[in-house]
């Protein structure tokens, strides 16, 4: 009986120790469950950042945003090698366990007790999944036992929530989603970037040896690098290729005959957002889309506003990648000959001074501190010397300092009267004028000034010590290592001529190619959108408003001799005379048509026109029309396009992008098409955010449109072009600062201007620096490559529109001349109202 009380005894009690232990353990893993874990909503979207692709209008991928560059894969589109390899070698059993394999860890255990370390590891592909989805403790400077039960709780906390995964997803979800999230090192984030990184290539075009070397990667992907470790990651292959053979995936012979085959990472290139084609155009499509991202309408379904470097949006645009890289690689070849040219006129002397007046010279010289105080040095060098003062400057007196606040306050202590004539000017606030005061008379004042100086002293001194540096270079790489001064390397950039480059299909308004600049990691600033005076590219749009309004004929003779728009004269509302020379300085005195006057640029036959036109808003209403913006003011509150007869020889600044729209208009008969470069974008899931609208107008009547095709066309006679239909204008602007050309098809426009970041920065002569050198033979080269590309998307067999019922308006001069005897044609006169569309446009 004592035998059978005690067992009770005991029995109860391991009975109650049995459920402790089991209560325990279930309390420890409810706990567990709410330290740092996922919990389900986080499991249903996970924190994956995901690169934003940048399409093509033939759904090429032009390049990606990303701060990591993966593309998320799903199960249905991964290659096969991938699977067979990852199971194979990482969880032969992920297919029957529910994300913890307690056989393997049964083997692991055993191993453990047996100091048999050869036993495998425990981890299942769910639990590899579950490590990347939260971040694992810091073990650094932690004792033994410590390192050692916390590597227990993470262990715990992986198999929880390895177990949640396999509830909230499929097996096959499981498998995508640690390949997409895996990082295989050098910005290759997932299984699609790691592809293209290494292999070149995508990933479903990978071989069962290049497979094989990237799941091989999954144990330690700094460890069996490719690119640092070739050995040892061949070594890792063969182990992942036997794993594949004994588990059925390939066969033995297949085995033997893939684990000789050499590493081939030939095609191994680490990837930037920053490079690639069509740099320019993305950086400016990453504003636009800030922009666009910033109006509630284009946000997520909660509001919050999309992330281009995380999102994993798709963003299809117009570009032709085919038409943008022939753009980038015509480009490259003509701005080298253009820049050789310039190299040999210039030689040695210094632009920054060369036939510069004092006030010139000032003018230059701070432009050139200025991008000194751009620079990283100058920048890391005043963070070093003086934050600290300047912070506590601030904090007295609620002023931050800027190197021209600094510079205002030692020219006052030099000699007084600097702070007062800046407050008389507006220069400055008459409170921040006090505060200059009050700085200068604290007890900081004097260490600031001293260390103001030393500071101009030792960075002026780093600027002028040469050191070894790469710079740009037209030869092989686009760059070459020298050893110059780093103000030295500023003024050698700045010699470099610029172009800014467009290509537009007219009927449709879609922005095919993009050429900001010469080249995107030295020189950032993309011309596309920056303003800058249009010389003669301006006088097609003062023919066009003559011709639409008072009916004239291209043919139409007018005398190349002095004009003079006086006061009075018109709605002009001169103060003064303008009788302006043709760009040469001299008067033939005969007689020119329109066409030769357009095509010859001579000032003269435009002052002629707008003259007759009787005022300048007419002109500037058919461009705003043309979607030049004539309302628009510049900063110093005149119009972009000014309210003066000297528009019609160019005067105004404008955009490549607003030049090149405007004549597209000519190439469309007369039908305005608004240019635009994005036609649709959408979220990681395939949901619409926008979508592009096409915007047209007409802006000229199509007949008088087609008269000025016919004088375009006139204008560009001995192009060379075979094939297509061409017309166009060059442009040149004082002093050669500026080189145009627009040329236009039926198909396509392009908008070219060559010249310098600086206004100093240009030709000498007009043999140089004219539009017709620095800019046509670009489009030349360009079309002619599209002409003999079959692959590229452009009709070369497409003609202008011919209205119906012919021209209202003689385009062809010998039948003109013939008439005009017959008829005895009086001298021209001008109408004396206009068309409404074309009035005042304010």
């Amino acid at each position: 009986m004592s035998s059978i009380a005690s067992f009770d005894k005991y029995g109860k009690k391991l009975w109650i120790g049995a459920f402790a232990l089991v209560g325990f353990i279930i309390l420890f893993f409810v706990i567990l469950s709410f330290q740092g874990l996922p919990d389900f909503k986080q499991l249903e979207s996970p924190d994956f950042e995901l690169a934003t692709q940048v399409i093509d209008v033939k759904s090429r991928e032009i390049g990606r945003y990303y701060t990591q560059n993966r593309l998320p894969v799903d199960y249905d589109h991964l290659n096969p090698h991938l699977i067979d390899a990852l199971v194979a070698t990482e969880d032969v059993r992920f297919f029957a366990h529910s994300g913890v394999d307690v056989q393997a860890l049964s083997r692991v255990f055993l191993g453990v007790v047996t100091f048999n370390r050869n036993k495998g590891g425990g981890s299942t592909i769910t639990q590899q999944l579950a490590k990347l989805l939260f971040d694992r403790p810091d073990f650094t400077g932690m004792g033994k036992m410590k390192k050692g039960w916390t590597l227990m709780i993470t262990k715990f906390k992986e198999w929880i929530t390895a177990v949640k995964l396999e509830k909230q997803y499929t097996k096959q979800e499981i498998l995508a989603m640690y390949l997409n999230k895996f990082n295989f090192i050098y910005g290759a984030y997932g299984i699609s970037a790691a592809s293209e990184i290494y292999f070149g290539k995508n990933q479903k075009d990978l071989q069962i040896e290049e497979a094989a070397t990237l799941i091989g990667m999954l144990k330690n992907p700094a460890l069996f690098n490719p690119v640092r470790r070739p050995d040892t990651v061949m070594h890792r292959r063969m182990i992942v290729l036997n794993q594949m053979r004994k588990e059925g995936f390939i066969s033995r012979d297949q085995y033997d005959s893939l684990k000789v085959l050499p590493l081939d990472i030939t095609r191994f290139n680490k990837q930037s957002h920053v490079t690639g084609p069509a740099p320019y155009f993305r950086a400016e499509l990453a504003k636009w889309l800030k922009e666009l991202f910033e109006q509630e309408d284009y946000r997520k379904p909660n509001g919050e506003k999309y992330n281009i470097y995380k999102d994993g949006l798709k963003v299809y645009t117009t570009i032709d990648l085919d038409m943008q890289i022939m753009a980038e690689e015509e480009m490259w070849k003509h701005m080298a000959k253009v820049q050789q040219r310039f190299n040999a006129v210039w030689g040695t002397r210094d632009q920054w001074t060369y036939n510069a007046d004092d006030a010139q010279k000032k003018i230059r010289k701070e432009s050139l501190q200025s991008m000194v105080r751009q620079t990283g040095r100058y920048q890391a060098m005043r963070e070093e010397r003086l934050s600290a003062l300047l912070e506590k400057v601030n904090e007295q007196h609620e002023l931050i300092l800027s190197d021209w606040d600094i510079e205002n306050l030692i020219q006052e202590s030099q000699k007084a009267g600097r702070i007062s004539r800046l407050v008389s000017g507006k220069s400055i606030t008459a409170d921040k004028g006090k505060k200059y005061k009050a700085i200068m008379a604290g007890d900081d004042w004097d260490e600031l000034a001293s260390s103001w100086k030393m500071f101009q002293k030792d960075i002026m001194k780093e600027m002028n010590t040469a050191v070894e540096m790469l710079v740009f270079d037209y030869g092989p790489g686009g760059e070459k290592k020298v050893t110059m001064t780093p103000l030295d390397s500023i003024k050698y950039h700045r010699r470099f001529m610029q172009t800014g480059i467009l290509a537009i299909d007219p009927k449709t308004g879609e922005i095919k190619t993009w050429v900001g600049g010469i080249n995107n990691k030295y020189f950032q600033f993309d011309h596309i959108g920056s303003s800058r005076q249009v010389g003669s590219t301006f006088k097609p749009f003062v023919y066009a408003t003559a011709i639409t309004l008072q009916g004239i004929s291209p043919c139409f003779p007018v005398m190349d001799q002095p004009y003079t728009i006086a006061p009075g004269d018109g709605s002009f509302g001169l103060q003064e005379p303008w009788t302006p020379q043709n760009a040469d300085g001299k008067f033939t005195n005969r007689n020119y048509t329109l066409f030769e006057g357009l095509k010859d640029s001579r000032n003269t036959i435009s002052v002629f026109l707008m003259q007759q036109l009787g005022n300048a808003n007419v002109v500037r209403g058919l461009v705003h029309n043309m979607g030049i913006d004539s309302s628009l003011r510049r900063a110093d509150g005149e119009y972009r396009v000014p309210n003066q007869p000297s528009i019609c020889l160019g005067s105004a600044d404008l955009s490549v992008m607003e030049m090149t729209g405007a004549y597209c208009t000519f190439a469309n008969n007369g039908v305005f098409v608004k240019p635009y470069f994005v036609s649709s974008v959408e979220d990681e899931n395939g949901r619409v955010i926008y979508r592009a609208m096409k915007e047209e107008q007409v802006a000229l009547p199509p007949k008088a449109n087609a008269v000025m095709v016919d004088m375009l066309k006139y204008t560009a006679v001995g192009f060379g072009a075979n094939k297509s239909q061409v017309g166009g204008k060059t442009g040149t602007t004082n002093d050669y600062v500026d080189g145009w050309f627009i040329g236009i098809t039926p198909s396509l426009v392009v908008g070219t201007w060559v010249g310098g970041e600086d206004q100093w920065i240009r030709f000498n002569t007009l043999a140089d620096g004219q539009g017709s050198v620095m800019a046509k033979p670009f489009f030349k080269a360009f079309l002619n490559r599209l002409e003999n590309s079959p692959e590229v998307d452009y009709d070369a067999s497409a003609r202008f529109v011919i209205p119906e019922g012919g021209l209202d308006i003689e385009t062809d001069c010998a039948k003109y001349n013939a008439i005009r005897k017959q008829n005895m044609f009086e001298q021209f006169n001008p109408e004396e109202t206009f068309q409404e569309e074309f009035n005042e446009n304010e």
